[in-house]
């Protein structure tokens, strides 16, 4: 088949067109493995069972074993009276002995002296176990293609299978390329990257049941890829090659792929994972995978696993789904099927979902992730508030149990989410969101978290975020806790090389800045700062350039790209940066009323009045407690 280049394939269209070429029975064979060791394969025949289940008559109670008719016509008034010689005390499991029809559990004999006593007659057979009972010899316990799951192993034994036939496990062979990769170990110069995608993809591969085997980084030459992937594809199941599946100068998977076999479309219509390549060598899938994290694992999920349930009947469950509340405005491209991440939270008994970065490098994003929306290529998009359909990439158990905090960022609450974490009788897990002190206000008046973090100054008073709650919910609607004062401040390349003494020192020529968001308590600091120095924002070289943490704004200015930016001094202090005072502040929490009495956040808040967090606070440096965890209003 000729090669298609770059084209925009429907992911359904692809599959329809691709599948059938590998058929549809199994293109593993069979291997016999001991059944202890055969948890999680997938069985190659029909499994049956080899001796009865009982294989004898067994006495289902504990009690007696006598002849149903030794009590017939048994009552209250006249009961059965029974001689030693008459039944054979028993136990569960026991055989029934040789006379004896029935059981009768030890709770309905009666005592007296040396006379056995029944007061209802019992009836033949009961409280006894048949022989075959459970399932006979000769019964199909398992179909071809069934998932050995524990029940099954059990089952097995009892029926007197000791070794089962299995599809052997697929072998997955993983090609990562680049000039630019590197491997994890390496000492990271500017244009180089770690090598993770293997990891990435290889760990969700072994979770599925596949035999995954990474060979060395390839470079971007075509004969050393060329070479990697012929090798690859004479020993293995299925060979990915990770990157180099775009049309960039040198991407060659296209090329070695249609020379050594076919190629049968390049290019999905789907964002991300668009560059994506389905071809075959012989009679092995090779594919393509985009360089990108979130691209790859996009085309994982929707080529990759529907292969391996065809070809080799891996037990890789589809996932469930959710319908949640949107909680913005999405447009989407009617070009492409699109996979949105989203964090979800449960909220008084809603769900919402809230929409992550969409980056396709931002492997991040798949760690802080719940689910993802599917928007169908026909689709323009959604509207904030339309009840959407979110398929899970967490159990939906561990987001019931999730306290979801949205607002400003500070690593606090991550010193926070590990203390919970390590609480013995802790079932809440908390996770962040960085929105900012007005996102988290946001998300606390469309219900899309539990709690925010927030530094709000009021200019007027001089005070901290009483004034903005006050402004933005009605009394009774949210609690507004306590939490540290902190220190803000300049962040400076450690030594500070460019001898600034303070904001005003931003304005001098050739002095690089990077702001936080719109909305972020520290952007409103630094604009009161600014108007108090008589500065106009155009004055501050890098103003508009913004980031969404303080470690990120750190982090620009340890590699150099920015010279100075505000923020906290626990993050100055992780990146060794120096750090020129500027303010105190407070950083409270903002809570539902609706929930603050729940355990989630008396949890929350037994955590932040704890010595092991005031411990964590001293270690990270620049906050003061005073008295936190105290009710400052009910707003």
């Amino acid at each position: 088949m000729g090669q298609a280049y770059l084209k925009n394939t429907p992911v359904r269209e692809a599959l329809n067109a691709y599948l059938p070429v590998f058929g549809t029975h199994p293109a593993t064979t069979a291997e016999q493995v001991p059944v202890t060791r055969a948890a999680g394969r997938i069985t190659a025949e029909a499994i049956y069972a080899r001796q009865n289940v009982p294989h004898y008559l067994a006495c289902a109670m504990d009690g007696i074993a006598l002849r149903a008719a030794d009590t017939f016509g048994a009552s209250d008034l006249e009961p059965a009276i029974l001689s030693t010689s008459q039944f054979t005390v028993v136990d569960t499991g026991d055989p029934l002995p040789d006379g004896c029809d029935a059981v009768v559990m030890v709770e309905e004999i009666i005592r007296r002296g040396d006379l056995t006593l029944l007061m209802v007659p019992a009836t033949p057979w009961q409280h006894i176990r048949q022989i075959g009972e459970d399932f006979s010899a000769g019964d199909m316990l398992l179909p071809s293609y069934s998932p050995l799951t524990p029940g099954a192993l059990g089952t097995l034994v009892a029926g007197g299978v000791l070794t089962v036939p299995v599809l052997r496990r697929p072998t997955v062979t993983l090609i990562p390329t680049g000039d630019e990769i590197v491997a994890p170990d390496s000492d990271l110069r500017p244009g180089q990257i770690a090598e993770f995608n293997s990891t990435l993809f290889g760990s969700l591969l072994q979770s599925w049941g596949a035999v995954v085997e990474t060979t060395a980084i390839i470079p971007d030459q075509l004969d050393a890829l060329l070479q990697a992937v012929q090798s690859a594809a004479s020993c293995s199941d299925l060979v990915l090659v990770l990157a180099g599946s775009s049309a960039g100068r040198d991407d060659y998977t296209t090329q070695v792929i249609s020379t050594l076999g076919d190629v049968f479309c390049h290019g999905l219509a789907i964002r991300p994972g668009k560059p994506a390549i389905l071809g075959r060598i012989g009679s092995v899938p090779v594919i393509g995978l985009p360089g990108y994290p979130v691209s790859g694992l996009v085309v994982l999920e929707e080529i990759v696993a529907p292969l391996l349930r065809q070809l080799y009947k891996l037990d890789i469950p589809f996932r469930p789904a959710v319908t949640a509340q949107l909680s913005r405005r999405l447009i989407s491209s009617l070009k492409y099927q699109e996979y949105i991440r989203v964090r979800l939270s449960l909220v008084n008994s809603r769900y919402a979902a809230i929409p992550l970065e969409r980056g396709a490098g931002l492997v991040s994003s798949f760690l802080k992730a719940d689910g993802w929306l599917v928007v169908p290529q026909d689709c323009e998009g959604h509207e904030a508030g339309d009840m959407v359909e979110i398929q899970l990439l967490r159990p939906l158990g561990a987001i019931a149990r999730t306290l979801s905090v949205i607002g400003s960022h500070d690593p606090l609450l991550d010193e926070c989410m590990d203390l919970l974490a390590r609480e013995p009788d802790s079932t809440v897990e908390l996770r962040s969101s960085h929105a900012g002190s007005f996102g988290g206000l946001l998300a606390l008046r469309r219900g899309e978290a539990h709690l925010a973090g927030i530094h709000l100054l009021d200019e007027v008073s001089g005070d901290y975020n009483l004034a903005a709650v006050a402004k933005n919910f009605q009394r009774g609607e949210v609690v507004l806790v306590e939490g540290v004062y902190r220190q803000q401040g300049l962040m400076v390349a450690a030594g500070n090389p460019l001898q600034l003494s303070g904001l005003a020192d931003l304005a001098r020529p050739g002095i690089r800045y990077v702001n936080r968001q719109k909305g972020a308590g520290t952007r409103l600091l630094f604009d009161y700062q600014l108007r108090q120095l008589g500065l106009e924002p155009n004055q501050i070289a890098g103003y508009t350039r913004e980031e969404l943490t303080h470690t990120a704004v750190a982090a620009q200015i340890k590699g150099g790209s920015a010279d100075a930016g505000l923020g906290i001094l626990a993050a100055a202090r992780i990146f060794s940066l120096d750090f020129i005072p500027v303010a105190e502040e407070r950083y409270d929490f903002l809570i539902l009323a609706s929930v603050y009495e729940t355990p989630a956040v008396q949890q929350f808040l037994a955590i932040l009045r704890s010595s092991s967090f005031r411990e964590r606070l001293e270690r990270l440096g620049g906050y003061r407690i005073d008295q936190i965890g105290r009710v400052l209003s009910h707003a």
